[in-house]
This record gives C-alpha cells, structure tokens and sequence, in this order.
C-alpha cells in the first residue's frame, strides 16, 4: 500500500482516531491475518462466526501494526469505524463474516473505501486496472494476463481465486507506488456485485470471457447472469477497453454498453484478436496461430485443455493494448504456466496413474471442458470421471446434471463415478444415454468413492476430479496422489483451470 497517515486513513474511512496519534503512518501491507502483519502495517478487524478479530487486536500490535481497522474500541491503537446505516449493508459482506450486528460489513465497507482512495491515487500516477470476469475460466485468465503483463512492469493480482467482499480490496492494498498492473477478478452472485466492485477498482481495461450457468440459480437465467458480467464494461471510461469473447454471442452483444473502445478475441472471423488452426497435441494442450491486426505468431499452449484458447486470446488482448509485441505475446503464451491450485493440475504416479485435479470448483461450462480434456488425452488409456454436484443451478439442476452423465458417455469415457445424492442425475443420465451398467456407479460419499478407485484403478489409467467448491473432491485426489510414491518433479506436467 501507498504510505499514509493514521489521520489520512481515518478521514478515507469516515472513522475515528482510538488510541492513536494520526500522524503516525502505515508503511507495511493491510492484513486481516495476524499471522501475516509486518511492522508497519494495518490490521482488519473482522468479527465471524468462530473467531473475531478484535479479540486479536493486542497481539497485531505485537506484531509491528500501526493501529487496527476495527468496529469498536479495542485494546490497541486503532480507527474505528461507524455503524452501517439500516439497508447499507452489502449481503455478501453479511454473509462473508457471519457476523449478526453488521460490524463486520462496515470494516469491510471502509476497506473497499481506503482501496477506492488508494487505486485511484495510484491510477493518476500510471497504474492500469485489469477487471475480469466471465462464469468461467476468470483465474486462469487473470493468471494469464498476470504472465504477460509482469516483464513490461510490476504487476498484483489476487491469489488463486480471492475475489471475494474481502479479497477484491485485499488485493487493490497490494498495490504501491511501484506497481504498473492491478489485474483482478469481478465476480457476481447477483445484480450490481460487479458494479459495486468497479467502483472501488475503476477498470481501464475491462475483460469478459464467458456467460455461462454458474450461479444460474440465483440469476434465473443466462441473460440474467449477462446482464451482471456486463456491468464491468459498462464501467469502463472512453478512453478504455472493453475486450469480449466474440465467440459468445452473450458476450459480444455487451458491445453496445460500453462507451469504451471494444477489441474482439475468439475463433470467430469479426474478432481482431483470432486463434487460427487450433490443434491439440496427445495430452490435450492447444497450438494456433495468433492473428491480430500488428502481426501473426504461433502459439504452443503449455496448459491442458483445449478451452484455454480463448483464455489466452483475451489475456493476448490485454498486452497487446499495453505494448507488447505479437512475437513478445506468442513467446511469453508458450512459457506460461499454471499458478493456481486444483485447477486441471495434473499429476503422474510413479504407477503411471495420471491424476486430473480440477476440483476447485465446477459449473456445467467447465466440467463440459473437462471431460473433453479427459478424452482427448486419454484416447490410448482407461479413462475415470470422479464427479460431483455443481452447486447454485436452481430449476436447471436436474437437467445441467443428467447432460453432464450423457456426455460422458458420448465422449467414450471408461468409467464414471459419481458422488452424492445431488448429483445422481449424472448418474442416471449416463444409464439411460448408453445403457451403462458397471461403466457408471452412484457412490455415497469422498470415503466411497477412494475406496472404489483403490481397488480398480490400474497403471496407466487417467482420473478426472471435478465438482463445486463446496464439496471438497480435492479429498480424492489428494488420496489418489498419497498412495503412490510421485514421479520425480521434473517428470510432472502445469495445466490450468477450467
């Protein structure tokens, strides 16, 4: 973070001065983690379910912290902040902390205002903003642009997926007077989400991947989740860039909402940012040629699955507007590798079981891509699609659930199982699309089906695990891997989400 006053920050936040001299100054990082706090630094304060954060505040002091962002007086010195006003508080801030008074949204509300205060300060001295969102593929993605945009300066983005109330601010405060690039995340479970985080981050350059069915439960439909995702373009400045998949028709309609300039990305012939001749190799990673309206250059994907195409045509995109050259693009694309957890993260045993660990999260978009990756590189070996339930579809679940078994199907994999009751319909779907017998099994829970997998898998086989956050498959994977000693480091593979 930039270096301020007590006084200053107080003034950003609308807080108040508790055992504090204002002019002393902030000059470490903005943590809500005591474990974390460096001297210099500013504790968050946040009240939750289990532990609060106020009770921690003598020991941030301890710890180096200039003072606490907190809710109330506190043993330490601090700015408190007031109350939110009836109405105020934002749902997911509330639901974010569990706690039931609604101190815990007004720490965070005056954490997005000191983020506010702090991105745009940075932004008048050069810093450049990079929203992106989409239903899907926003991680990869932003690790992407991460990759390209890191050689032309310093450059933040937000760990793994922290896009979250508290995230999204987190990540702006890692930003100093250093830094070139804020690349983050916009995610949305419902109306104005995206705009409320476009407000603390302005984006310069703004990037919609994808309309897909996550959290189609919450939106009612696939316009429904449009209209949010295009709350970021709506967002941009005229001097921005509004960079959309050409290939969603969703996406590229939110042309006509922004006031920005718009460059389109895809396979698509209207895109100015176009993948030609897509090919995959035997373990599924994409090669085309890059063609923009600077030059043409080949490119050799390191990731696993052909639908990082358009991830990295978007993440293209970005560093093109910012300078770098086609060839620079096509290099830096062909170096890449994956930074973030459970996502396509492929791991070969020292039996030659090779363990697909998407398991971070899955929505019908993703875990389509998944198993088309399965397949493709499994076309010479006995193929496993361990699935479980894809949370938040509401009306479609049923539905999303029996395609996804049907799919499996068609695509020839050896065998599926599934987990959990929710998730049955996949079951089912297979059954009725093949006529399944052992090929599909419904098991009870993440013990059934490591105990399943312990007994059949055989050497060389490939595993696939894939379901929504909440149901932590990444337990199977984790014992898939354990009961095998690992092949040597140098022998295992980068890959990325879906």
């Amino acid at each position: 973070m930039i270096v301020l006053s007590l006084a200053e920050i107080a003034g950003v936040v609308g807080g108040r001065l508790h055992r504090a001299e204002g002019s002393a100054t902030v000059t470490g990082s903005v943590e809500f983690d005591t474990r974390k706090v460096t001297p210099g630094g500013l504790f968050v304060a946040l009240p939750g379910e289990r532990v609060d954060g106020h009770d921690f505040a003598a020991k941030a002091a301890e710890a180096g912290a200039v003072a606490v962002l907190a809710a109330r007086e506190v043993d330490a010195p601090a700015i408190v902040v007031p109350p939110l006003a009836e109405g105020q508080a934002n749902e997911r801030s509330v639901a974010l902390t569990g706690d039931k008074d609604g101190s815990g949204a007004a720490v965070l509300a005056a954490l997005g205002k000191l983020a506010r205060f702090v991105v745009q300060r940075l932004a008048a001295d050069g810093l450049t903003v990079v929203g992106v969102t989409g239903s899907s593929g926003k991680t990869s993605t932003k690790d992407l642009i991460a990759q390209l945009l890191e050689p032309l300066g310093p450059t933040v983005a937000p760990p793994g997926s922290f896009n979250s109330e508290l995230g999204h601010p987190w990540t702006a405060l890692r930003a100093d007077t250093a830094t070139r690039h804020l690349v983050l995340e916009m995610s949305a479970r419902g109306i104005g989400h995206i705009a409320e985080a476009a407000s603390i981050t302005p984006p310069r350059i703004g990037v919609v991947i994808n309309v897909g069915s996550a959290h189609v439960g919450e939106f009612g439909s696939r316009e429904g989740i449009a209209k949010a995702k295009g709350e970021l373009v709506e967002a941009l400045p005229e001097d921005g860039v509004a960079i959309l998949n050409f290939d969603d028709p969703l996406v590229a309609a939110m042309a006509s909402r922004t006031k920005a300039r718009v460059v389109g990305v895809g396979e698509s012939p209207g895109a100015q940012v176009r993948a030609v001749d897509v090919r995959l190799d035997e373990q599924a990673r994409a090669s085309f040629k890059l063609v923009t309206p600077e030059g043409e250059a080949e490119v050799r994907l390191p990731l696993f699955g052909e639908h990082h195409v358009g991830n990295a045509l978007a993440a293209a995109a970005v560093a093109l507007e910012l300078g770098t050259s086609v060839e620079d693009v096509a290099a830096r694309l062909s170096a890449v590798r994956r930074r973030s957890d459970r996502r396509m993260e492929v791991t070969t045993r020292a039996d030659g079981v090779t363990v697909l660990n998407d398991s971070y999260n899955a929505n019908p978009e993703s875990v389509r891509a998944a198993l088309k990756t399965l397949a493709s590189m499994g076309r010479e070996r006995r193929t496993w699609a361990v699935l479980g339930e894809m949370g938040e579809l509401g009306e479609e679940r049923v539905r999303a659930h029996d395609e996804i078994g049907r799919l499996a199907v068609r695509l020839n994999i050896s065998r599926l199982v599934v987990i959990g009751e929710r998730a049955a319909a996949m079951h089912h779907g297979a059954q009725h699309e093949g006529s399944w017998g052992e090929e599909s099994v419904l098991v009870p829970d993440v013990g059934a089906a490591t105990a399943l997998l312990h007994d059949q898998l055989r050497a060389g086989d490939l595993v696939l695990v894939k379901a929504s956050k909440s149901e932590a498959l990444w337990r199977v994977a984790d014992a898939l891997l354990a009961e095998e000693v690992q092949a040597p480091a140098q022998e295992r593979s980068n890959g990325g989400d879906a």
